[in-house]
């Protein structure tokens, strides 16, 4: 078995495109459920198979043979099961397109890659995935007598639906708008491919506030690995460690667990269950729609001008919750994994807004929504505070909203830092 090295790293995340953030108050639980859903871009595992003798490595070493790894070719199957402590999106998304008036409104649901892969926030699924060098990936969610697939082949990206018969098309200088331009990616690169595009978001966390450790071997879909540690050096952070299980021979990713710091089963569990590292068939990236399909172009669809907001800088941390930084009224307080995000609602007076009547309106609807969280009071004055397994929320009664990877201690300190 591989000794349990230990080094520590250094970096920062990269903060994404964002844009500007609504804190409605009776979208809070909401809101909360998409910043946890973005955190899938974080991890993925799946329960060991062996426990195979290696040769020792440390933990610098292994971090080396994952930045070296030049693999570029392979297919498999990956399964994914993820239980942040909230419901399904499916649903939630399409709600909220049709009360926004939105093009999902007009017919069926969206097919955009940023959109439906939300999905993969709730439950467990089922993925194919090849990859063929950096302009070919295919990533298809299998799902009962239907299956969803994101293509990427040069400069076409297409994903396409046959539940629904509908699919959409970019071509990549298009897929990612002005905000692609500036940082140098497309929409078909931000499709998780592979789990090694998974790894690397982990590691671009690692920095002083983190411990990287070797913390033993494993085996993954039938391949000798070693597991990579991650742990919050700080307290207060609801990510408990993260471990990527790392093949012994060509340095790639196979496997991927998130543990939250409350216990319990792991939070996102997710990895191969089959891996083939032979040069897939070209077949795989080429796409044509079937006739009759109901095509979307990126220029007209919601996925444009998410992807047209303005990039921000984030501080180390949990890769998701970067997506914040850089939008209008919000202000990160803190660093590392106790970072809490904390968002100006557009239009408030930083004042108690004064008590509405009970008549089935804000009123009625914000007692609803206390009833599934907890009343909280500070130096900021009171608030209600949401939480998932991983991502928190507090609402304060004068409308900021603080969201982070932390507990809710961690979020009335910052509430209070910032009073």
């Amino acid at each position: 078995m591989a000794p349990n090295d230990s080094a520590e790293t250094t970096g920062r995340a990269t903060g994404t495109a964002n844009g500007r953030k609504k804190a409605a108050r009776y979208v809070v639980p909401v809101a909360v459920a998409g910043v946890a859903a973005a955190t899938i871009g974080l991890v993925p595992a799946l329960a060991d198979s062996g426990d195979p003798d290696l040769p020792g490595i440390t933990a610098q070493q292994l971090v080396e043979k994952i930045a070296a790894s030049d693999t570029q070719q392979l297919s498999g199957t990956v399964r994914i099961s993820t239980d942040l402590g909230i419901p399904s999106l499916g649903g939630l998304a399409d709600s909220l397109a049709q009360s926004a008036g939105g093009d999902d409104a007009q017919g069926g649901p969206g097919v955009a890659p940023q959109e439906k892969l939300t999905e993969l926030a709730s439950g467990t699924h089922t993925l194919r995935v090849a990859a063929d060098g950096p302009d070919k990936q295919r990533v298809s969610i299998l799902e009962s007598a239907a299956e969803y697939s994101v293509i990427h082949n040069g400069d076409q990206l297409w994903a396409y639906d046959s539940k629904s018969d509908e699919a959409y098309h970019a071509t990549t200088d298009k897929a990612a708008g002005d905000a692609g331009k500036r940082s140098g990616h497309t929409a078909a690169e931000d499709v998780p491919a592979t789990p090694k595009a998974l790894a690397e978001e982990a590691l671009k966390a690692a920095g002083p506030t983190t411990s990287v450790t070797v913390g033993g071997t494993a085996q993954v879909a039938g391949r000798d690995a070693y597991k990579l540690v991650i742990k919050p050096r700080q307290s207060g952070s609801t990510i408990g460690a993260i471990t990527v299980a790392v093949d012994a021979k060509n340095g790639v990713p196979l496997k991927f667990t998130l543990s939250p710091s409350s216990g319990g089963k792991a939070a996102i569990d997710a990895g191969f269950t089959k891996v083939d590292f032979a040069k897939p068939a070209a077949s795989l990236f080429a796409f044509t729609p079937p006739k009759g399909t109901k095509v979307t172009e990126a220029d007209d669809a919601p996925a444009r001008k998410q992807a047209e907001r303005k990039a921000g800088e984030a501080p180390e941390g949990l890769p998701g919750l970067d997506k914040l930084a850089g939008g209008e009224g919000v202000k990160v307080i803190g660093k590392g994994w106790g970072a809490v995000y904390a968002i100006e609602a557009p239009g408030g007076t930083g004042k108690s807004p004064k008590p509405a009547k009970s008549d089935g309106g804000p009123a009625a609807a914000q007692q609803f929504l206390d009833s599934f969280g907890d009343k909280v009071t500070g130096k900021f004055g009171s608030g209600t505070v949401f939480r998932t397994r991983l991502v928190n929320a507090l609402m304060t009664d004068d409308g900021k909203v603080y969201v982070g990877a932390v507990t809710k201690d961690a979020l009335v300190k910052a509430a209070d830092d910032a009073a």
